[in-house]
């Protein structure tokens, strides 16, 4: 039963992420950078239908793997830097920068620190907890690193794509703030989710 309503709920993510897809593919900023900020959150979106019968996820993992696309669909239509909302922010604030970019980082480390434990535990990978929540670190910090990579090989490829792309604002120490975003957000998932985390992986074995 838990697993048909994990399915179920799915269905209902999907609706909810086509919905805004939809809405960020008309009139978007940039169409190549539309591609390239998406391009993750449909590959996602494939994985997740391809294995929701043999593997289904907690519903707290589709949650956030939800509001993660969102960010990412957000961020495609209007390019990271230039997010109406965090122009606002900017303004009001007298910051520097727009800062979307940094809740996408967050992000980055906060929703992969779920789905990498919810697979190690529930493919026993790991039993110690300490283990467990170093090695889920390591793999936010490696996931982090990686899109830095692609961010460079865009701007090697393209640096009119790259400007939208990386959306560095003319920051210098933009890469690392990035990876220090995504590892704030892999920590603060740990701390904060892991005792409810482990209820729903309860309730999705005895299902």
């Amino acid at each position: 039963m838990q697993k048909i309503l994990s399915m179920n709920k799915m269905e209902t993510g999907l609706g909810i992420f086509f919905l805004v897809l939809l809405w960020s593919v008309i009139n978007p900023k940039d169409y190549l950078t539309w591609i390239l900020e998406t391009a993750p959150a449909l590959i996602a979106v494939i994985v997740l239908i391809i294995t929701r019968r043999q593997f289904p996820l907690t519903s707290l993992a589709y949650i956030l793997i939800l509001i993660h696309s969102i960010i990412l669909i957000i961020g495609a239509h209007y390019t990271y830097a230039e997010v109406p909302l965090f122009n606002w922010l900017k303004e009001a604030f007298n910051l520097e920068r727009n800062n979307y970019d940094k809740i996408g980082h967050f992000a980055q480390g906060f929703v992969p620190a779920i789905i990498a434990r919810e697979i190690i535990i529930r493919k026993q990978i790991l039993r110690n907890i300490n283990w467990l929540n170093f090695f889920i670190i390591c793999i936010c910090l490696a996931i982090s690193a990686f899109y830095e990579l692609i961010e460079w090989c865009v701007a090697l490829v393209s640096e009119q794509a790259a400007q939208a792309f990386l959306g560095t604002q003319g920051y210098i120490w933009d890469t690392q703030s990035d990876m220090a975003f995504a590892l704030f957000g892999a920590i603060a998932a740990l701390v904060t989710l892991s005792q409810l985390h482990n209820r729903q992986i309860s309730q999705l074995k005895s299902g």
